[in-house]
């Protein structure tokens, strides 16, 4: 089953962790001195904020695929939507280690579809998201990814 993925940047990180945790009632699943994430079934989301520098607000959307056939699914979608896909294949990104494409809607709102095969020690990097919306030099088709086999990491 798929999870509706936000990314919320912040400027004062122990704050919102504070109020974030007492919205769902529940400490972070990963807490770094920059990011935090809540993987949560009710409702089921993957809440990321981070203090890294970026505007405040709603950084991107995404979908979290928790197989590579729900992701291989979303992909062939991605390919039938009016909108260029980046795909960014095998990444590390929010301390993760992941397979992932990107894309605008109409509005122009950055969408992240991922599925995350395993952890990182490191931030990462990924495509530069700017008021959530994919840089333009990065929102142009790229080759087609290597999805990551299901069982591995998780």
């Amino acid at each position: 089953m798929k999870r509706l993925h936000v990314h919320i940047a912040v400027d004062d990180l122990p704050r919102s962790v504070a109020f974030y945790s007492t919205l769902f009632a529940a400490p972070p699943s990963v807490m770094k001195d920059d990011y935090a994430k809540w993987m949560l079934d009710d409702p089921r989301v993957n809440l990321a904020i981070s203090a890294r520098g970026a505007a405040v607000g709603v950084e991107h959307l995404g979908i979290q695929a928790e197989t590579g056939e729900e992701l291989a699914e979303v992909y062939a979608r991605l390919k039938e939507a009016d909108a260029p896909v980046r795909e960014e294949g095998a990444t590390v990104c929010c301390y993760a280690q992941s397979e992932k494409s990107w894309v605008n809607d109409p509005a122009g709102v950055a969408w992240e579809v991922f599925y995350t095969v395993g952890e990182s020690a490191v931030y990462g990097g990924g495509p530069e998201v700017a008021d959530g919306r994919l840089a333009s030099t990065l929102a142009v088709p790229a080759p087609a990814p290597q999805v990551v086999p299901a069982g591995c990491c998780g």
